[in-house]
């Protein structure tokens, strides 16, 4: 049984979500409910905005438990996709939330990791963030840019440019047993890529306090860890879509962008041809253990204790 997301009332994946038959409830019935939900805030970077919530919410509404979502951008970035009406109505700042405990926080990724993290607008303003992640947020979900901005700030680990972007989906092996975010994991499974740099084992390998889970062969590392899971780096897009990379391949192609078909995505390797979704159970399982061993199981009833 999955039990309901709570989500600002009218949010436009509220309705895509109910089309797929997803349990979501709106603020207004969810205030009614005599349930301590789990508290999870959202730093959403990525541009189009609607499909990042509707990717993330669909994943984190796979778990019997509720979960209360809040939605924050950097006030320090213009977007361009998306209307400041929009921004205004669905989500708050930072400076909004910073007096508050959360349960969990996901940062996603973002376009921006060919330049240096210095160079990003609102660097500061997400150094801000991730330092106060540390205090005020039990556990802490980085995805791709998210994820190498996050090992670079809290362990400067450094990301490097590939020659060629990393995209398409990918196997992965398990690096680590016994570890509850991988519990019921295939000894190999299937995760999305999408992205020009990387992080590298020797770098990580040299910070006892990091330890990776995941990696693959042809895309490197996927899954590291710290602090006993208070924060989760994966380098990949496990939340992508079954056309996400389809639609980023075909952008590239119309601007006449020197890019590679996605590897291992289409049939045969054609674009003409439909995606193979390898990767949806391997997605499920990494956020409904996230949510679950890492989030539900070991915050405190009260948000104010967390250390």
């Amino acid at each position: 049984m999955s039990m309901p997301i709570n989500i600002p009332n009218n949010l436009p994946a509220a309705k895509l979500l109910k089309e797929e038959n997803i349990f979501a409830i709106d603020e207004n019935r969810a205030n009614k409910q005599d349930i301590r939900p789990l508290n999870i805030v959202i730093m959403n970077l990525m541009p189009l905005k609607i499909v990042t919530e509707t990717q993330i919410l669909r994943l984190l509404s796979n778990s019997p438990l509720q979960v209360d979502i809040t939605l924050i951008y950097p006030k320090t970035h213009s977007f361009k996709n998306t209307s400041e009406e929009y921004l205004f109505r669905y989500y708050e700042t930072f400076e909004d939330i910073k007096n508050k405990k959360f349960d969990g926080m996901i940062i996603t990724g973002a376009p921006v990791e060919q330049m240096d993290f210095k160079d990003v607008d609102y660097w500061n303003e997400l150094v801000e963030i991730m330092e106060w992640s540390v205090h005020n947020v039990y556990s802490t979900f980085h995805i791709c840019w998210g994820a190498q901005a996050g090992l670079y700030y809290h362990y400067n680990i450094p990301k490097y440019p590939l020659s060629q972007k990393m995209f398409g989906v990918f196997l992965h092996t398990i690096t680590e047993k016994n570890v509850n975010l991988l519990r019921g994991f295939d000894d190999v499974f299937f995760a999305p890529h999408s992205r020009h740099t990387e992080v590298r084992r020797e770098d990580i390998e040299k910070d006892s306090r990091l330890k990776i889970l995941s990696e693959s062969k042809e895309s490197g590392i996927y899954i590291v860890t710290a602090k006993h899971g208070r924060q989760i780096f994966v380098m990949g897009h496990s939340e992508y879509d079954p056309l996400t990379l389809k639609s980023e391949y075909d952008r590239d192609i119309s601007q006449n962008k020197n890019i590679e078909i996605p590897k291992h995505y289409f049939i045969e390797d054609d674009p003409s041809k439909e995606p193979i979704v390898r990767w949806r159970s391997h997605s499920n399982l990494l956020f409904s253990n996230w949510l679950n061993y890492y989030v539900y199981q070991e915050t405190p009833y009260n948000l104010n204790d967390i250390k």
